[in-house]
């Protein structure tokens, strides 16, 4: 047993996220080496450092087995059903309906590009502005 990381899913967390994770579809085959609960811990630490696949800690297990149920997690849409439950799960906890009735969107919800119209244009907006602010200054 390795020393607890201040990521790792405590008991109660757990008790919740554990039915929400995919059973396995038979007990034929070779039995998983790692647990469940082993591998998510392993993927909450790698979201909370940010550290790369392979220079996960030794004590979880081996980054390419982590790596491997991250990738099949992501493609079955685990992550995004723990999400959705997890949302109606705190909102009943709140006393409110599990799904939401009605969204705001105001235009400081909604992300826009970062760098705003394309580069083509910008230059050229800008080239015209800049001569603009030069008239500017010499008749000033």
């Amino acid at each position: 047993m390795r020393k607890a990381y201040p990521d790792d899913l405590t008991d109660d967390e757990w008790a919740i996220v554990e039915p929400l994770l995919p059973k396995r579809k038979s007990n034929r085959g070779r039995k998983p080496k790692h647990s469940k609960r082993e591998i998510l811990n392993a993927i909450l630490y790698l979201l909370r450092t940010g550290c790369q696949w392979r220079h996960l800690p030794h004590d979880f297990p081996h980054w390419k087995s982590v790596y491997t149920q991250f990738l099949r997690w992501s493609q079955q849409g685990v992550f995004e059903d723990l999400n959705r439950q997890l949302v109606k799960l705190a909102r009943i906890k709140k006393g409110r309906t599990p799904d939401p009735s009605a969204a705001i969107v105001d235009s400081q919800s909604v992300k826009t590009t970062e760098k705003g119209a394309s580069k083509d244009t910008t230059e050229e907006r800008k080239s015209r502005v800049e001569k603009g602010a030069y008239w500017l200054i010499l008749k000033g």
